[in-house]
């Protein structure tokens, strides 16, 4: 039987009571007679045989390039580049799809008798993985063969002994990437697109850059005119990394793609209860949400974060397509809609947003606030094309219990960032204006990047950018369930119930709103008419 498409529903008194993620537990919230709950498409069928749709891909690429074996030959110097661990999320099964293109493009590249040949982690300005998560991503026998050989090496976006400046593009961007694959004859990279906005030439011109490049599309006036970020048409950030990825195409830096698309089957059967729509709850499942739900509560934040952690999602490999970086993303983006589209008449006055757990930048770690500002705000907020859900003015209602709680690993920067930036304002503009250089330059956090397992020092500050658009767009933000004072130092008003939420969004919105509820997991991408 196919999936179903998903839909809208509109609530009416014999709705039952909705789920909501609130980061490491759930909420049942009634939500008022006349609202719409947008639920996701059931996940797609996977391919049957993902090992051979790769080998497919990598003998059969689009656009004008020829087949992999074919440019493969002795003498060369090839980097094959992979996405880091803010995807998938959650973590997915073993083995991971990174990990079954990678040992295929391998044996081509022995086979062809390449000896030059390097696998680099793309991290833009993202934590160095753990030994444990290249592991994982990368498989054994790869991760074996390569780590004690000088072969696996992680992007140092720092490293100025490793870092090759191509030029400009006509709009003034610097464009600057890793020397070693900026040198080498092919650059392979192996790609997971969870969202519409991953991949492309976003995947060289971002996930190998430095700060001299990301922070021209990276600031708050390309953020605030990307509407929205999975939009390609409609985001800047997009057009900023297409003249960087046309430029570097242009310098002669051949580049061969391998992009693949995932289902949302995220949860394993313990957690199905919540990937179903609500009414269709069986036994099973209502017993397993009260049983999931009262364990957590008794559980505290730390141990529930470990639990949900080592959850491997059994994603299902649905497209694989390699060859010209244009040619490729065009293909990749039917699928990811194909998978996540959801038509949406017309925008609401609130939308109501559950947040989970876990985003792309805290895999194994805390979701601090300003990761909560960046997932509502910056990614969930923008999980559409055409127009927001939300109209200009209105209300968005996150349930998030936003703790001030932070990992000094791997996000040092933040706290700082929260005790001495948000202390003073929270306006993207006057943060970036007065605060931005001196952190992102600042020895300490470089070396902290550099050597240990720590964000950039300027991460918070594009976590924070992150959620501009939204905040360009939005008359008030509500965190529900929320620290108050956390909150509040973000900026945004704290309810301790819906129902406060609601009375508060109706002195921004007016006495009789329309109400939207996002319903995740898994994840949707709403076409706003």
């Amino acid at each position: 039987m196919s999936p179903r498409p998903g839909f809208v529903l509109e609530v009416d008194k014999s709705t039952p009571p909705t789920l909501f993620w609130h980061g490491e537990n759930f909420r049942l919230e009634r939500l008022p007679t006349g609202s719409r709950i947008i639920y996701p498409p059931e996940p797609m069928d996977g391919i049957k045989d993902p090992r051979a749709a790769i080998a497919a891909a990598l003998d059969a690429p689009l656009g004008d390039s020829e087949p992999l074996d074919s440019l493969l030959r002795p003498g060369l110097r090839v980097a094959v580049c992979f996405d880091d661990v803010s995807l998938p999320l959650p973590q997915m099964q073993a083995p991971d799809i990174r990990q079954m293109i990678i040992e295929e493009v391998l044996e081509r590249v022995a086979r062809a008798g390449v000896e030059d040949v390097k696998l680099i982690a793309a991290l833009a300005l993202h934590r160095r993985m753990t030994n444990s998560e290249l592991r994982h991503a990368l498989g054994n026998r790869v991760y074996d063969a390569t780590s004690t050989a000088g072969i696996l090496t992680q992007h140092d976006a720092e490293d100025p002994d490793n870092l090759m400046l191509i030029g400009e593009t006509d709009m003034g961007e610097t464009v600057e990437i890793n020397k070693y694959a900026a040198t080498a004859d092919l650059i392979i990279y192996v790609n997971i697109n969870l969202v519409s906005m991953d991949g492309g030439h976003k995947s060289v011109a971002t996930g190998l850059s430095s700060y001299r490049s990301l922070k021209h599309h990276h600031n708050v006036k390309t953020m605030v005119h990307s509407k929205s970020f999975m939009d390609h048409k409609n985001s800047e950030l997009h057009s900023s990394n297409w003249r960087m990825g046309k430029l570097l195409r242009d310098s002669g830096i051949k580049i061969f793609q391998i992009e693949t698309t995932l289902n949302t089957d995220t949860f394993p059967p313990a957690f199905e209860f919540l990937q179903k729509r609500e009414w269709e709850w069986g036994l099973k499942d209502r017993a397993s949400f009260v049983g999931a739900s009262e364990s957590l509560k008794r559980t505290p934040p730390w141990a529930a974060r470990k639990i949900f952690h080592s959850v491997r999602s059994p994603y299902k490999l649905t497209s694989v397509q390699a060859g010209e970086v244009e040619a490729v993303h065009k293909r990749t983006l039917e699928n990811v809609y194909r998978q996540q589209s959801v038509d949406v008449e017309g925008q609401t006055d609130i939308l109501t947003i559950g947040l989970p757990f876990i985003g792309p930048y805290n895999v194994n770690s805390v979701m601090n606030p300003i990761l909560v500002h960046c997932l509502g705000l910056g990614y969930f907020f923008n999980m559409y094309r055409g127009q927001p859900l939300v109209r200009k003015g209105g209300v968005v209602i996150l349930s998030h219990p936003t703790r001030p709680e932070f990992d000094p690993t791997f996000h040092p920067s933040y706290i700082d960032f929260f005790d001495e930036v948000l202390a003073d304002t929270t306006d993207p503009l006057k943060i970036e204006a007065k605060y931005e250089e001196r952190y992102a330059t600042d020895p300490w956090y470089i070396h902290l990047y550099r050597k240990g397992h720590a964000y950039h020092g300027v991460h918070p500050f594009y976590m924070w950018y992150w959620g501009a658009h939204a905040l360009d767009h939005l008359g008030g933000v509500i965190i529900l369930g929320g620290d108050p004072k956390t909150t509040r130092r973000l900026g945004y008003t704290p309810a301790s119930t819906m129902a406060d939420a609601i009375e508060m969004a109706k002195s921004i919105v007016g006495r009789d709103p329309t109400l939207t509820h996002l319903h995740s997991p898994p994840l949707l991408m709403a076409n706003v008419h």
